[in-house]
């Protein structure tokens, strides 16, 4: 069970009809646009799960998550308003020079049973957890989407046969995504979890990062390096601990304690420098 009301707080919706395409769209905006992608809890020593009665609970709680997180929450919170949602295994591809498919490095959504004149089918791609991506649903329909300054492809998907590939905007934090068909358990993605939160060889474990959707561009808090990406772009270093820990209320809505940032800042801060030492070597 989930807090649906906290839950609705959160994203600040009132959602008090039966399942709709314009409800399908209010949720997905407000959850990319008020619930960042991050992974904190790894910077945090803040051991997490895939559970999603967890992962709703840390977001009612004013956090966020990574896809694992994100996903599984807004699955629930879609299912307990009845929407007719999928749990699929999907496979992030960094780079046009990484394998695409077969990773299960990503939880995404599909939610069927509502149509519209140019979508008939009622089948719609739902995600809350790639981060710098989608801002609304998309038609499981081939073709090319416009949202706001990016533009994204959808067409079946070579790797899953079967599936759907999703390519990301080329200015994207990575190339593409595969969707399995068929529906998954979260059990799933225990394993790839594990991985990303606890191994040296993680990118989450290697480099903090957060960021947040809205209709016109992108904020990426990577490290101490904040990047708004829209129709223009700006680059700040957040040096001071004041405007690191402002940032993360006021552009990425996150409320974290101050014993929790007397815990965090210290350890970016280091790992900043680290990674000023071999930019300059």
């Amino acid at each position: 069970m989930i807090d649906v009301e906290g839950y609705l707080r959160r994203l600040r919706l009132l959602h008090d009809g039966p399942p709709s395409v314009a409800g399908l769209f209010s949720l997905q905006r407000a959850h990319v646009e008020r619930v960042a992608y991050e992974n904190l809890a790894i910077w945090l020593d803040q051991p997490t799960t895939v559970d999603p009665a967890e992962s709703a609970g840390r977001i009612v709680a004013g956090r966020g998550g990574y896809c694992f997180h994100l996903n599984g929450a807004f699955s629930a919170l879609l299912n307990a308003l009845g929407y007719q949602v999928t749990r699929h295994f999907g496979s992030v591809q960094g780079s046009p020079a990484s394998p695409a498919g077969s990773i299960g490095n990503h939880l995404v959504l599909t939610v069927t049973g509502l149509p519209t004149p140019d979508n008939p089918t009622g089948e719609w791609l739902v995600d809350a957890g790639l981060g710098d991506a989608i801002h609304d649903p998309i038609p499981l329909i081939p073709g090319t989407y416009h949202q706001g300054p990016f533009v994204y492809g959808l067409r079946p998907s070579e790797a899953e046969p079967g599936g759907w590939r999703l390519d990301h905007d080329p200015r994207g934090s990575f190339h593409g995504m595969d969707l399995r068909p068929g529906p998954v358990t979260m059990d799933t993605f225990e394993n790839m979890h594990k991985h990303l939160s606890t191994s040296p060889d993680s990118s989450f474990v290697r480099t903090s990062a957060i960021q947040r959707r809205d209709p016109n561009g992108i904020d990426t808090l990577t490290g101490l390096s904040l990047r708004r990406l829209g129709h223009h772009d700006t680059t700040t270093l957040l040096d001071r601990e004041t405007d690191f820990s402002e940032a993360l209320a006021d552009i990425f809505g996150l409320t974290i304690t101050r014993q929790e940032l007397t815990h965090l800042w210290p350890r970016l801060w280091t790992a900043h420098e680290k990674w000023l030492t071999t930019k300059t070597s």
